[in-house]
């Protein structure tokens, strides 16, 4: 894993966001087109707007969700908008099915359209070290479709991908910023198996924090 130390949260934002037009550059000159999924929560924003002005062959470049609350459109609860800033077609971005009447069909779908490989999965960390819509406890971490619905979690149910997606992609970034996200941090590098972020594979994961959500021990990210 490498670890990111950035001064602050904008900075944060940025260094995530030029990590992530690296990759999606990259993968555009290896095979042509990019494909990455976004994780929604109140950090990320800032990352995508700054990813917004870099230079990014967008044209090429297919965006899927990590995971989204089951609500209405517009509702503002909803991740999705949060992409929005991207300068994308509709078709370019691929929704979360989670107004359909049947969520486990529109789950099902939703795996199936996924491509055999993402090239970038973005994550955060949540106070309680979860990740995607992996809550601590819930059963979903160890499902095995490649997308899934969780139990009613701070309100809302809601569709996610899986641990077998987000550790066959090509690469991950995980972005966590503040003073509250320091725990789930150290937990994770410590190996808390409490925590459903530590099911992220560390091989082959970025983690950019800022200066209050670094681990005291820096070192033990390399691990």
């Amino acid at each position: 894993m490498q670890l990111i130390v950035a001064e602050d949260p904008v900075a944060a934002a940025q260094a995530g966001a030029a990590w992530i037009a690296r990759r999606l550059r990259s993968a555009v000159r290896r095979h042509g087109v990019a494909t990455v999924a976004f994780s929604g929560g109140s950090t990320p924003a800032r990352m995508l707007t700054a990813l917004a002005t870099l230079d990014v062959p967008w044209e090429a470049v297919q965006v899927y969700q990590v995971d989204e609350r089951v609500a209405p459109d517009g509702h503002p609860a909803r991740n999705l908008a949060l992409l929005d800033v991207l300068p994308l077609s509709r078709a370019q971005v691929h929704a979360m099915p989670v107004t359909v009447r049947d969520l486990r069909r529109g789950a099902r779908r939703y795996g199936a359209s996924l491509p055999a490989r993402l090239d970038v999965v973005h994550l955060g960390i949540g106070d309680d070290g979860h990740t995607a819509s992996w809550p601590p406890g819930d059963p979903v971490i160890d499902v095995a479709e490649p997308v899934a619905l969780c139990d009613p979690y701070a309100g809302f149910v809601r569709m996610t991908l899986t641990p077998p997606v987000v550790n066959a992609a090509a690469a991950r970034i995980v972005l966590a910023v503040g003073a509250s996200k320091q725990p789930g941090v150290e937990g994770w590098l410590a190996g808390d198996r409490t925590l459903p972020v530590t099911r992220v594979r560390r091989t082959g994961t970025v983690l950019v924090v800022d200066a209050a959500a670094a681990p005291r021990d820096a070192s033990t990210a390399a691990h």
